[in-house]
């Protein structure tokens, strides 16, 4: 199941499901530690004696956000219990606070008794083994804890606060959990529990008749007992209403902070846009990672997940919040990449967000030769994004930090991994991680890698170096127009494979060789790159009601359909923004941006309802597969609307000044 709704400060990351159930619950890091890890916890309403959980099929949601904000906004209608909710949800922005408001409005014409019950189904520090649960009675809360990790819960209904409380074991024997004691109505207020445990809340309204109630529920999370009841006392003192209502208007004000001319871009692509920063901002670590998904529900097929921060992700993610004017938010991330930088100068596959190396399927040894267990477009993409950064706004000061620690020793590395006899690139594995080889994509990244190492080392006056790496990412130029431009096919091809020791092209159609004009080998109107674009649009668009690009020809990844003539694999949603991007690129005349504009609505027309991105969509339903969201899928997103508004205001402005003529 996507995670429908997150919320997040960069630090305390939340997701909710559709039921608004509490699936994830990152800290200290976004993607590292999950303390629910896709467990549910529940919530439920007791009406007059009626008991339904928010799962229950019977209640009807609509599922937003408050308008630029990262507050949710959420109905739910229960016709049988004559009771609506209006929920919203936030992370304090600074503080490691979960605050949830609930209204709840009686359709019936009597006073009616509600009860609400929360439910705590934690595995701290990704283990249930030696947690505790206990009631804590000089703030009248429930606090989880486990080593340095500390979790209190409590809430109010005006003057009151808790109402009923217990603890007690789940998942182990025959004990389902404390959820399962609420289903009456009432509590039964055992006050401890360890090991594998649970606990469960409630609070007690009356509502009028045909009228609302408003009640609070609050989480605290801390290193230790005293943080925690800090942070409660906090929320009590500041009222947890006033305390949302602050929340909003931040991140309000950060996702407006600057005017922006959208051309003519319609309101609901502006606002995907702006939910797209959002949503960004939620998955990137204030100590740098900016990690690529945090959808718990993939363990369930792989026992990993896509919490880690891929160099690579990351690199673009970095490069289009900052031409999107993100500057400062994404400072941390090229730091981050200069401290695990390996002493060689190469970036590994993929790192945890504190910093450590991730898990990995690229082997050290393949076929009896040792090799790098690397793609090299990571190491090389970061370099771009960096030199991109500077380019948009100047801050010298950045990588000037970096010159010696990542931009010169990330540069040898790239021009010493060359093949001699081919003037490319040394194989390493390819960015969707299948594959072993030299690719067109990872070769134009290395090419845009060294040149912008080539402009930094002018910058900062070190000709000598910057003439070294400016001749070998021309060589590299050179190599890619010979080697991996095909006459006979007239398009660039996906790259180059080895078979019985010689080296043979891979003619795959692939959506990833728009690389060659957005890391700057080719322009996108170079006849070459036209005919190659445009034949992969003709063999990669999914020829369903669905539409979209997918990311290869025959592409296994989540297969829906054996019919690759039709379905040459699931609609991407970045797949489909490159081939926009493109357009975007080659337009000469307002008329021009027709289509990519077209392909900015689908995105919007195919988001999840709360506004969500995912992965990949189902070609033939549309529903969303693989994680969701995807920080890569948004960031695209804010990347090619900026590359829009740029362009369509270059135009309009072109066409302006022949009109005054």
């Amino acid at each position: 199941m996507p995670r429908q709704l997150v919320i997040g400060n960069g630090k305390f990351l939340i997701n909710l499901d559709n039921h608004t159930y509490m699936r994830d619950l990152y800290y200290p890091y976004v993607g590292q530690l999950n303390h629910v890890g896709g467990y549910q916890c529940r919530v439920g309403i007791w009406v007059d004696g009626d008991f339904a959980w928010l799962s229950d099929p019977d209640w009807d949601f609509k599922l937003s956000y408050v308008e630029e904000s990262l507050i949710t906004e959420v109905t739910a209608t229960h016709p049988h219990l004559g009771i609506t909710l209006l929920i919203n949800d936030g992370v304090h922005q600074r503080e490691d606070i979960y605050l949830k408001r609930i209204k709840i409005h009686n359709s019936r014409d009597t006073v009616r008794e509600v009860r609400v019950f929360f439910n705590q189904d934690l595995v701290i520090n990704e283990t249930e083994v030696g947690d505790t649960a206990a009631y804590y009675p000089a703030n009248n809360t429930v606090f989880h804890y486990k080593k340095d990790k500390y979790f209190m819960f409590s809430g109010s209904t005006g003057p009151d606060g808790v109402y009923q409380y217990t603890t007690g074991v789940k998942r182990f024997y025959n004990a389902e959990g404390t959820w399962r004691d609420a289903e009456d109505g009432h509590l039964m207020g055992n006050a401890i529990a360890q090991g594998s445990v649970d606990s469960t809340i409630s609070f007690r309204l009356h509502v009028p008749p045909q009228s609302d109630e408003t009640m609070y529920y609050w989480m605290s999370v801390g290193k230790n007992l005293e943080e925690v009841k800090k942070l409660n006392s906090y929320v009590q003192d500041s009222h947890p209403g006033k305390l949302l209502d602050r929340i909003k208007i931040y991140w309000q004000r950060w996702v407006n902070k600057s005017e922006q001319d959208y051309g003519d871009l319609p309101s609901e692509v502006i606002r995907m846009y702006k939910h797209s920063l959002l949503i960004v901002r939620t998955q990137t670590d204030v100590n740098g990672a900016i990690i690529a998904a945090n959808d718990s529900d993939i363990m369930h097929s792989n026992r990993d997940h896509y919490s880690y921060m891929w160099p690579r992700d990351g690199a673009l993610i970095a490069y289009a919040m900052s031409m999107a004017g993100y500057q400062g938010m994404i400072t941390p991330f090229f730091h981050f990449c200069a401290n695990v930088l390996s002493p060689e100068g190469y970036l590994h596959h993929k790192y945890n967000p504190d910093g450590t190396v991730g898990s990995s399927w690229h082997p050290y040894i393949h076929a009896g030769q040792e090799q790098l267990p690397i793609q090299e477009d990571e190491t090389a993409l970061v370099i771009f994004a960096l030199w991109k950064d500077f380019e948009k706004h100047g801050v010298l000061e950045l990588p000037q930090s970096l010159y010696r620690t990542l931009i010169r020793r990330a540069a040898r590395f790239m021009s010493s991994y060359i093949d001699q006899d081919l003037s490319l690139p040394k194989p390493s594995y390819d960015l969707w991680e299948e594959r072993y080889g030299i690719f067109t994509f990872t070769t134009s990244a290395v090419y845009g890698g060294l040149i912008a190492a080539a402009n930094f080392c002018s910058l900062f006056g070190d000709e000598e170096r910057s003439s070294r790496y400016r001749h070998t990412a021309e060589r590299i130029k050179a190599g890619i127009l010979k080697h991996l431009w095909d006459e006979d096919e007239q398009r660039f091809v996906r790259g180059l494979h080895q078979e019985d020791g010689k080296w043979v092209k891979d003619l795959t159609y692939e959506s990833s060789v728009y690389g060659i004009f957005e890391f700057g080998v080719l322009p996108a109107d170079d006849e070459r790159v036209v005919k190659t674009m445009e034949a992969n649009k003709e063999k990669l668009t999914i020829k369903t009601e669905i539409g979209g690009v997918a990311r290869y020809y025959h592409d296994y990844y989540f297969q829906r359909s054996s019919d690759i003539e039709k379905v040459p694999g699931n609609p991407w949603i970045i797949c489909t923004l490159w081939i926009a991007e493109w357009e975007i690129e080659c337009a000469k005349t307002v008329a021009d941006l027709a289509k990519p504009r077209q392909t900015l609505e689908w995105v919007v027309k195919h988001a999840i309802e709360s506004g969500i991105l995912p992965e990949q969509l189902d070609p033939f339903d549309g529903g969303p597969v693989s994680v969701a969201p995807l920080t890569w899928s948004h960031a695209t997103y804010v990347l090619a609307v900026v590359k829009y508004r740029e362009k369509f205001k270059q135009l309009a402005d072109k066409l302006k000044l022949a009109n005054d003529k």
